[in-house]
């Protein structure tokens, strides 16, 4: 799904981080260690990455719709707005983070994104395409949700290939694939919204 997508380069700070960070979440082998000495330093960068233009949230309630079992908990959700003290809209990608199997974070993930497209349209911000992210940290697999149908890309990215990580992020954001040439214009656009 993401094949055409080019890399962003991660920041020499990121890649300290992870390279710290990254053998320790293994070795301790816990979802939050996960979390939180991986998941959230990427997730810190792809901020830098728009300027602070987008929001970040963590751990964060997000109840749409509870009569649909639309409620719970999002690990992650990053919202195309500045503002960090409520979730406004629009919510463009959830981050599902689970200890070591993918495939049983798909249908919360889904849930999560269904909520997204609920939340957006209530607000009078419909977008195109909603994103998701499972991930056990050192694993990724995107998801993409356009009006009814959900697509899971098959293929699973590893950290290690943190540039294509962040090219698919940085993509699911601005809605086009940037080279690095391009990044800059997609930081003013940003701006301008």
């Amino acid at each position: 799904m993401f094949s055409s997508v080019p890399g962003v380069e991660a920041s020499d700070f990121l890649k300290m981080t992870l390279a710290e960070g990254l053998d320790l979440a293994v070795a301790l082998s816990t979802e939050k260690a996960r979390s939180e000495l991986v998941i959230m330093p990427v997730m810190l960068e792809l901020r830098r990455k728009f300027k602070s233009e987008i929001s970040l949230f963590s751990g964060v309630d997000f109840t749409v719709s509870p009569e649909l079992g639309l409620n719970g908990i999002c690990d992650y959700l990053v919202s195309r707005t500045p503002e960090q003290l409520l979730v406004r809209s629009p919510v463009i990608m959830l981050v599902e983070a689970k200890n070591e199997n993918l495939k049983i974070g798909f249908p919360q993930c889904i849930a999560e994104m269904v909520a997204a497209q609920q939340f957006n349209q209530h607000k009078g911000n419909p977008i195109e395409s909603i994103y998701g992210i499972v991930t056990i940290g050192t694993l990724w697999r995107f998801l993409r949700l356009r009006g009814s149908v959900v697509e899971i890309d098959l293929t699973e990215y590893y950290i290690e290939n943190i540039d294509k990580i962040l090219g698919i992020l940085v993509m699911a954001i601005s809605g086009k694939s940037l080279a690095k040439p391009l990044r800059k214009a997609a930081s003013n656009e940003m701006e301008h919204k």
